[in-house]
């Protein structure tokens, strides 16, 4: 589970409404270059509540269908305890019709008493039988009660914090436009560092799924950022990787640190192709390799898909293997 960090997400704002607090010459007096820098501060601290998202939202999916499969198991278990509570309840009745009383009644009328004796241990026999598959089937009904009952906690919990991120998206969002007007005003309403596919994209060709992916994440430049998206449209960092790589028949989860954990750790000289790049102390932005030197990424709000060199998101922290 991933807790909300409040403490967090109003550094965040404060942080944004700093960058974007109106002064006398907000506009005139900072370079493109100093803007940029602030714009990437303010994102820095913003990006990671997004990331939350994704993640307790990913959860919060994952788990209410594990509970739905839960209750489906639980009706046809719920079943047999009736049933065979049913045998039992039958079992009982023929053993007090055939009380001390009719025992004897049936010896006087010349029944053998041995005969009497296997008949009453076989009922005996039954009865044990049904108990044990009752104790059985109830045990697996109980632990499927208590699982489904642990997951229901966590289920409200998540769904809280999901909520709680939800109503805070209007907020952030409003945080973003003040963030792309900054970039409008840094770049003169251009999308600002130049083309937004400088070099042969992928750089370096590949074969196998690891070129399927560089090619797939290429032919997403142009397309904006948007923050949750896995595509097609639009993406945000961690919903282009998954999405490059489903196109090659891997799914990768959409969140950066699940990606992280999904892939297996290599040193900078071994790049190729399609391979993940992470970027910053808490890996809260990604980026896939397509050759040279460069990556592919969704950079942030009021952005759009490009080829970069790999340092331009940032100094990378991590590389990961898919």
């Amino acid at each position: 589970m991933v807790p909300i960090n409040r403490l967090l997400f109003r550094t965040a704002v404060v942080a944004v409404l700093i960058v974007v607090a109106p002064t006398a010459n907000a506009w005139a007096e900072p370079t493109p270059q100093q803007l940029e820098q602030q714009i990437d501060l303010a994102w820095n601290t913003l990006e990671p509540i997004i990331e939350q998202y994704n993640a307790v939202h990913s959860q919060l999916k994952a788990n209410q269908a594990k509970a739905a499969e839960l209750q489906r198991q639980l009706a046809p278990l719920q079943q047999q305890v009736d049933e065979a509570m049913s045998r039992v309840s039958a079992i009982a009745v023929a053993a007090y019709k055939g009380g001390p009383g009719a025992r004897f009644t049936a010896l006087l009328s010349g029944g053998s008493p041995s005969k009497l004796v296997e008949q009453l241990a076989l009922l005996n026999q039954l009865a044990v039988s049904e108990k044990r598959q009752i104790s059985a089937v109830a045990a697996a009904r109980d632990k499927f009660l208590a699982d489904k009952q642990a997951l229901d906690a966590l289920i409200a919990q998540l769904a809280a914090q999901d909520t709680d991120l939800a109503t805070k998206k209007k907020d952030i969002e409003a945080q973003l436009a003040n963030l792309q007007k900054l970039r409008q005003a840094a770049y003169g309403g251009s999308a600002g560092t130049g083309a937004l596919r400088p070099a042969a994209c992928p750089f370096e060709y590949i074969g196998g799924a690891p070129g399927v992916a560089g090619k797939t994440a290429c032919a997403q430049i142009s397309k904006p950022y948007v923050w949750a998206a896995d595509g097609p449209g639009s993406f945000d960092c961690s919903g282009l990787t998954m999405y490059a790589w489903a196109a090659a028949g891997v799914r990768l989860r959409h969140y950066t640190k699940w990606q992280y954990d999904d892939t297996k750790r290599i040193g900078r000289a071994d790049l190729r192709v399609g391979d993940l790049v992470f970027y910053y102390g808490d890996l809260h932005h990604v980026a896939i390799y397509v050759g040279g030197g460069w990556v592919v990424h969704a950079p942030h709000p009021g952005d759009v898909v490009r080829m970069v060199q790999i340092t331009k998101p940032g100094s990378p922290s991590a590389y990961g293997r898919v």
